[in-house]
């Protein structure tokens, strides 16, 4: 039977010296174990590389033309060849030289003449090294995939769940549990354009959209604590009904400074309880609790103001029917300088079409 179809898949070592008796040497040291390319200067062995990649290199140093240390600095600069292991053969045994060999990157050293059991062996322990340290490799790009798919689920569960209670709280009802979700696309929308603006960058660098959006549904989480007959009421609210509707806002961030009692450092949380006790806040200073005014409200609570606002435009409420698009935006427009940040408003109007679609498609799933 004929073995010329038979793959040889022994590990290749490549043997780079200009001494035919060593090429000799070191190739019946290993041929029985290895496949051994042998290669007679260091410009044949760049040439071989281009067809080859062999599991470990074994590299003379003193060569005529480009010496080892030559040749080491340019397949660790290569990113080809950065990863490939290299043995110095050498018959310089001097401290100095070896550790010059060391520091560019090669794995050990080999005084010549050398025996053939010790290149054996030589060659064993750190193919066995290099094959650890793929092996480790591997298994940190698993672990990390692993990890990184586990915190996906995680947070998918986190937002359903946010989800699910923010809709609880915000309306307990199905014409204004949809405002958690349409409130959040639209939220999506304005952050979008503010970051692709440019607009604010010394507030924004580092936001993170997906994080922002998830925390903004806590924005309204102190609407638990207010009745229904307050909540749901088809009508005006007397001053009284409205001044305890304005204390959902301290109930909000009240419930979430307990929350953070059980994290060190949440930014989740941070961003919302900024969402829960600024959305309220106005422009000219007249809006809730703090009465604070301009840039003294956060820019998530200027944001959410404004899509908050938007949001409540164009929805039914127990209280009115919905504005159209085109007349809530006008109505937006009119409180720019009073109620809103002028430059929000500007950018809102821009991204308007964008706010409309949501408006007609509805909170994502």
């Amino acid at each position: 039977m004929s073995n010329k179809n038979i793959v040889d898949d022994r590990k290749l070592i490549m043997l780079v010296d200009d001494s035919l008796a060593n090429l000799m040497v070191g190739k019946t040291a290993l041929s029985n174990s290895y496949r051994v390319l042998t290669v007679a200067s260091a410009r044949k062995m760049f040439e071989m590389l281009n067809s080859y990649t062999p599991e470990l290199i074994l590299l003379d140093v003193d060569m005529p033309e480009m010496n080892g240390y030559e040749a080491i600095k340019i397949l660790k600069g290569s990113p080809d060849t950065s990863d490939i292991p290299v043995i110095f053969l050498t018959a310089m045994n001097d401290d100095k030289s070896e550790l010059m060999g060391l520091s560019l990157g090669a794995v050990d050293y080999i005084a010549k003449p050398f025996s053939a059991a010790l290149l054996k062996k030589r060659v064993e322990l750190h193919l066995l090294i290099e094959s650890q340290r793929k092996t480790l490799l591997d298994y940190n790009d698993n672990l990390q995939k692993m990890v990184a798919e586990k915190t996906q689920t995680v947070l998918k569960l986190q937002n359903k769940v946010l989800r699910a209670m923010a809709e609880l709280v915000e309306g307990r009802d199905t014409d204004t549990g949809n405002h958690i979700g349409r409130t959040q696309q639209c939220l999506r929308v304005l952050l979008t354009a503010l970051m692709k603006e440019d607009l604010y960058r010394d507030q924004t660098t580092g936001w993170d959209l997906e994080l922002l959006l998830q925390s903004s549904q806590l924005h309204d989480v102190g609407k638990i604590a207010i009745l229904d007959s307050i909540l749901k009421k088809p009508g005006k609210l007397t001053d009284e009904e409205f001044r305890e509707m304005k204390n959902h806002v301290a109930f909000g961030v009240s419930f979430i400074e307990r929350l953070e009692e059980d994290e060190e450092d949440s930014l989740f949380l941070r961003h919302a309880k900024t969402f829960a006790r600024y959305h309220h806040e106005k422009w000219d200073g007249t809006g809730y609790p703090a009465g604070i005014a301009g840039m003294e409200i956060p820019l998530l609570g200027r944001l959410m103001a404004i899509v908050d606002v938007y949001e409540a435009l164009t929805s039914v409420r127990p209280y009115k029917n919905a504005f159209d698009h085109w007349t809530s935006v006008d109505i937006i427009r009119q409180g720019k300088g009073k109620h809103f940040d002028p430059i929000l408003v500007e950018l809102f109007e821009k991204c308007s079409e964008d706010l409309r679609l949501v408006t007609v498609a509805g909170p994502a799933k």
